[in-house]
């Protein structure tokens, strides 16, 4: 019979860790452990940056406020995709695969419908309204396709990072800012070391398991989510700059520059003055 799409072990793909062998629960200790990096990450992003904004521009006394869930959807869906990240390792089951997988992508398309700059919009694309049915109509396509071969997911959701990747170089290109570059030079630091260990665990398995040393991929868990502590903030000065043109915003570390792990934000400095 056909095993349950919920049952232990049904899912497509098993990374390299070995199963069961610190819990009989947990299949993959490490991988699971891990997982809730980008939990946490999701979390400081949401604890730091929205406060932050919104607190300098009370302190101005500017009437103007961006959306709250220009900041809040971006987070929880990172948030969710923690979690499932870490059901599926815990149990690597057909659901718990899918909704892995499915939970970036909605992350993903959440963030690119929020902040897409307009000037990269298609052509036929006129507002934001209509860019978010775009994003919505394309998201439900890749989802109904995912169901094929979900073990081909990951690598197609690996694949977007290069647009991201060249999104900043055009930016960086309009941009003087030395924090700017540093932070995106950080950024990209941390995604080449991400993607080398998810790389590592999928096509060099043999090796580290020859070497007793499997664990690869509960790295990329960590080092993506260091990479997208600095890719967030980036994204919303860049967002900044096209949607309130009148505000300076500013790069930030909390709880300090000098501080070896920080989080980064972006504060909104007093507008300029108009003519």
């Amino acid at each position: 019979t056909m095993p349950s799409i919920f049952s232990y072990q049904s899912a497509e793909v098993d990374w390299c860790e070995g199963n069961f062998e610190r819990s009989p629960v947990i299949a993959e200790y490490y991988n699971t452990v891990s997982a809730g990096a980008s939990e946490g990450q999701a979390g400081a992003r949401r604890l730091r940056a929205p406060r932050s904004c919104f607190w300098e521009m009370r302190r101005d006394n500017l009437a103007f406020c961006p959306p709250a869930q220009s900041f809040e959807l971006p987070g929880m869906s990172s948030l969710l995709a923690g979690i499932f990240s870490t059901y599926f390792h815990m149990t690597l089951s057909y659901v718990g695969q899918l909704l892995d997988e499915l939970s970036i992508l909605w992350t993903l398309a959440v963030a690119y419908a929020f902040w897409y700059p307009r000037v990269y919009f298609p052509r036929c694309i006129k507002s934001r309204r209509h860019f978010f049915w775009l994003s919505a109509i394309t998201t439900v396509i890749s989802t109904l396709m995912s169901f094929i071969k979900p073990a081909f997911n990951a690598y197609a959701l690996n694949c977007i990072a290069f647009h991201l990747l060249y999104l900043t170089w055009r930016e960086l290109k309009k941009c003087d800012d030395k924090r700017v570059h540093r932070m995106a030079a950080v950024m990209v630091v941390w995604w080449v070391l991400a993607i080398s260990s998810w790389i590592s665990d999928r096509w060099l398995c043999g090796l580290w398991q020859a070497i007793n040393f499997p664990y690869f991929h509960s790295f990329w868990h960590v080092l993506i989510a260091m990479s997208l502590l600095y890719c967030c903030p980036l994204v919303i000065y860049f967002d900044v700059n096209y949607e309130m043109p009148s505000f300076r915003p500013k790069l930030e570390y909390w709880p300090s520059d000098s501080w070896p792990i920080v989080v980064p934000y972006v504060t909104l400095e007093e507008p300029h003055k108009q003519c």
